[in-house]
C-alpha cells in the first residue's frame, strides 16, 4: 500500500471511530469497507489491527466479563479457527472483494429489517459452534466481523450493557484471530503495522466524539443512516469485485 495518503487514513478511522462512539459498533465495517475502496482488502485489515484492539479492550471490560465468557466460550473459541481458514481468501486478494461486499449487504439488511428474534437456551447452545466457525470464516475472508455473530449475539436476549460487552468480547478474539491470520499469510508488512499505530490516534478521537454525540443524535436515526450507508457501500464493493 502506498503510505503517502495517511490522511485520507486517518479521516476514515476517525469517521468509523465515531459511528463506534455513538452505536457500539461499526470500526472494522466502515474502515475496512471504505479503506477497501482504495486497497485490497487484505492491507486495508491489515491497518485495522492495532485500532480495533485499543477500542475494544475497554468495551470488553466490565462487570459482566465472567459470565459472558462462561456462556459465550463455545462461539469465541469457534471464532479462531473459522478466522484462520478464511484468512486465505483475504490474503489471495481475487475474492476478498465480492465477499467483503456481500458481508456487508447481508448485515445492512439485518440491520433495516431488524427481526424480532429470540433464541432459547437450547437452540443457543446448538448453535454457538457452528455460528463462532461460520463468523471467523467471514471475519478471515473479509476483515469485518460482523454475519452471522452480530444477529446471533443481538438474539440472546442480552440486557443492553452486556450486549455492548459481548460485542465488544467478540469483536477483541476476532481481531485476535485475524492479526494471526494476516500475518500466516504474510500480508502484514512493517509499512501497514506501521500504519495500523498511526490509525490509533484518530480512531481514539473519533470514539470520543461519537460518545459525546451520542446524546444529541437520537439511536435509532443514526443506526438506519448506518446501515443504509452499509448497504451502498455493501453493493459498490460486490459489484466491483463481481464486475
Amino acid at each position: 500500500m502506498d503510505l503517502t495518503a495517511p490522511l485520507t487514513v486517518a479521516l476514515v478511522f476517525l469517521l468509523a471511530g465515531a459511528c463506534k462512539g455513538v452505536i457500539g459498533l461499526g470500526l472494522p465495517t466502515i474502515s475496512v469497507g471504505l479503506l477497501a475502496l482504495l486497497m485490497p482488502p487484505a492491507e486495508a485489515a491489515s491497518l485495522l489491527i492495532l485500532p480495533s484492539l485499543v477500542t475494544n479492550i475497554a468495551q470488553a471490560s466490565g462487570p459482566h466479563l465472567r459470565d459472558l465468557l462462561r456462556r459465550l466460550w463455545p462461539m469465541l473459541l469457534a471464532l479462531v479457527p473459522g478466522t484462520l481458514a478464511g484468512g486465505a481468501i483475504i490474503a489471495s486478494g481475487a475474492a476478498a472483494l465480492p465477499a467483503l461486499g456481500l458481508a456487508l449487504l447481508a448485515y445492512a439488511a439485518w440491520g433495516l429489517a431488524t427481526p424480532p428474534l429470540r433464541l432459547p437456551p437450547r437452540i443457543e447452545r446448538a448453535t454457538a459452534l457452528p455460528i463462532g466457525l461460520a463468523g471467523g470464516v467471514v471475519t478471515g475472508a473479509t476483515g469485518v466481523f460482523v454475519v452471522p455473530v452480530v444477529p446471533w449475539l443481538t438474539a440472546l436476549g442480552l440486557p443492553r450493557d452486556a450486549l455492548v460487552q459481548a460485542l465488544g468480547l467478540g469483536f477483541l478474539v476476532a481481531t485476535l484471530a485475524l492479526a494471526g491470520a494476516l500475518a500466516l499469510h504474510g500480508a502484514v508488512t512493517p509499512a501497514l503495522a506501521g500504519g495500523s499505530l498511526l490509525a490509533v490516534a484518530p480512531a481514539l478521537l473519533g470514539q470520543w466524539l461519537g460518545s459525546r454525540a451520542r446524546q444529541r443524535i437520537p439511536p435509532m436515526v443514526f443506526r438506519r443512516l448506518f446501515f443504509v450507508a452499509m448497504l451502498v457501500l455493501g453493493a459498490q464493493l460486490a459489484w466491483r469485485g463481481l464486475a
